[in-house]
């Protein structure tokens, strides 16, 4: 059975997907594939999945090309954007997924742990979109988009939700919302919008601990009003939708794609 076509809204776009080699980062690089757009994957630690997607991409008849770089280091950035656009001429769409965790109670967290979730999921999110930004100033209106260019952040439900033992990730995520923000707000004159997505519980290799036992699972499901865990894919057309022209109107927002996870399911009879 054939997959059914899917609009091809993005048609001759092109899209950078850091962390794009697994998990949330590789269901969006598909997705924008799906429609239309040519995608280079950027990946920190994992050649072959990267590679694998790449390959996937081609499948689909798009351009794609894998390239390795930790978006926490500011050379290391401008060489993943100076590649992209080297092999693809331009840039319309960033998004800026790459992410880590390292969990740890916050009395013992070490300052390691801080700098390393806050590097990658906050200063490598600050270099991105302004290397991105200064791309489509750099190169002007296309005729296949509206906006000059999208920047789609991925943050989380703990940009809004509190997370012990993970003070590092939820205060990189909290940075996110307000970084977002103030760059949507002021790159919004010259054309270009600035989003994010909130991915609630996705079942990807990160939180696999989360939902791979029946115990694990029911606890979990427990917070999704919604009744079921969220895929790769929900959150891939959420990045479609966003970053097409249906959205031209979205700038400044987080899309919270969680199963109602913000809407405090324990407080549904009462609290």
């Amino acid at each position: 059975m054939t997959e059914p076509q899917q609009p091809q809204v993005l048609a001759g776009q092109k899209a950078l997907v850091t962390g794009g080699s697994s998990g949330i980062g590789a269901g969006v690089a598909l997705a924008l594939a799906r429609a239309g757009a040519d995608v280079v994957v950027a990946y920190y630690s994992s050649p072959d999945g990267a590679n694998e997607i790449v390959a996937q991409i081609k499948s689909l008849g798009r351009s794609a090309i894998a390239i390795k770089a930790d978006i926490s280091k500011p050379d290391e950035t401008r060489a993943l954007f100076d590649q992209s656009v080297a092999a693809f001429g331009t840039l319309d769409i960033l998004i800026s997924n790459a992410g880590l965790q390292r969990d740890a109670a916050f009395v013992d967290m070490s300052l390691d742990d801080w700098n390393q979730v806050i590097g990658t999921n906050l200063t490598g999110m600050f270099l991105c979109c302004q290397l991105a930004a200064r791309e489509f100033l750099r190169r002007g209106p296309r005729e296949m988009s509206k906006a000059l260019g999208k920047i789609v952040c991925m943050s989380s439900v703990h940009e809004l939700i509190p997370w012990a033992e993970r003070a590092n990730y939820a205060a990189s995520k909290g940075g996110v919302k307000l970084l977002m923000q103030s760059i949507a707000q002021e790159l919004a004159p010259k054309r270009i919008r600035v989003n994010s997505i909130g991915p609630g519980a996705i079942r990807t290799p990160i939180n696999r601990e989360a939902w791979e036992t029946p115990e694990a699972r029911k606890k979990l499901l427990e917070l999704i009003p919604y009744g079921r865990i969220g895929e790769p894919e929900d959150i891939g057309q959420a990045a479609v939708w966003l970053c097409s022209d249906a959205a031209d109107y979205v700038t400044g927002q987080t899309l919270f794609v969680d199963g109602g996870m913000t809407l405090y399911p324990e407080f549904a009879d009462g609290g």
